[in-house]
């Protein structure tokens, strides 16, 4: 795909009406009522543990069938924008018709944008019963884990996008850069065995990390594909549907992500369209070349800072989220400290030998 045409078609289309950090069940109901009848089938899924409505939106009439679903942790909230933008782009997609065509006209498309509606409106990763539904696969204690294995049993998706956010403290390896889009091919056992289905998922990620590696350069990361027996990407994966993990990340100044939507957004559209016109998975081999997360970043670090005994180090902090009075606040809490020569600040500051005065 054209970067130009997709960065001038998202300037001027991508969903308005959805942004910051906290997304909640009633920013996306009216955008879901309004969306096109005549092209997305549209129906109530279920409902969380607090009775919030789960919906399921079909479009496409292709044999290849792939499922979307993003916010089964309620304060990750960056694949829903994404996906909602791919709403308007499925819609109206000026130039880039001939896109939208063989994504619809090859695929079957089922997405399901807000799995943890309880979860959003807490800001809070688990659901209203304190689950986290990523580690909830197996035993599927929680309604919303139920809901999202039924449409996965009863679709049966050949592939998976399974839509995250990850913290502001990874890095790509060997870099100073954040890690702003990652991936990951989940593993199916503890060997993390090369198989025909992690081969294939990995194909696509390689298709949407050349497209990305356009416009970010040196921001695009390789999760841990370290096996969780309970994960959810990790079982679908063994059960032989193809998943395909995104991590939308840090970007400069963007913390509220709405430029990584967007690269999140280019993501989800590459990958779907590789699928739709791709039947040879074969070239797999590049992922590997995609570097690692590591863990290098803190949001703020105060450089030769004088600690109380006279010493100079550097003090580092994050950025923790809390709603108060139903509005999502960042609180800034102390990380770490001592020489930090090694980790980078998304924004850093250098006291000259001063005390930290607390704010």
């Amino acid at each position: 795909m054209n970067t130009t045409e997709l960065e001038n078609w998202y300037g001027t289309n991508f969903e308005k009406d959805l942004k910051g950090k906290r997304i909640l069940f009633e920013d996306i109901e009216p955008l879901l009522k309004r969306l096109d009848a005549s092209k997305f089938e549209k129906e109530i899924l279920g409902t969380s543990e607090e009775g919030t409505s789960i919906y399921k939106l079909k479009i496409g009439s292709g044999k290849k069938k792939i499922l979307i679903w993003s916010q089964m942790h309620g304060n990750e909230s960056t694949g829903t924008k994404a996906v909602f933008d791919l709403f308007q782009f499925l819609q109206n997609p000026g130039s880039l018709e001939s896109v939208k065509n063989d994504i619809l006209n090859n695929c079957t498309l089922v997405f399901i944008p807000m799995l943890n509606p309880d979860g959003s409106k807490k800001f809070t990763r688990v659901n209203s019963k304190e689950i986290d539904l990523n580690r909830d696969a197996v035993n599927r204690v929680a309604k919303e884990s139920n809901l999202l294995r039924s449409v996965l049993d009863a679709f049966n998706p050949e592939f998976c996008f399974n839509l995250h956010d990850q913290r502001t403290i990874f890095n790509v390896q060997g870099t100073k850069n954040p890690a702003t889009i990652s991936f990951l091919a989940p593993s199916e056992d503890l060997e993390r065995t090369l198989t025909v289905g992690r081969r294939e998922t990995m194909s696509v990620i390689v298709s949407m990390d050349a497209l990305l590696s356009k416009i970010i350069p040196n921001h695009i990361g390789r999760y841990t594909d370290e096996f969780y027996p309970t994960a959810t990407g990790d079982n679908f994966q063994k059960l032989g549907h193809n998943t395909i993990l995104i991590e939308a990340g840090h970007y400069y100044d963007d913390y509220d992500r709405e430029e990584v939507r967007k690269f999140n957004f280019f993501a989800m559209l590459q990958g779907m369209h590789f699928i739709a016109t791709e039947d040879d998975y074969t070239d797999y081999k590049p992922y590997f070349n995609i570097p690692n997360n590591d863990k290098k970043c803190y949001d703020i670090i105060y450089r030769n800072v004088k600690n109380k005994e006279g010493k100079i180090e550097d003090v580092a902090f994050q950025y923790d989220y809390q709603v108060m009075k139903n509005e999502l606040v960042f609180v800034k809490q102390e990380a770490d400290r001592g020489q930090l020569t090694d980790f980078v600040g998304h924004k850093e500051y250098d006291l000259e030998k001063k005390e930290l005065k607390k704010d």
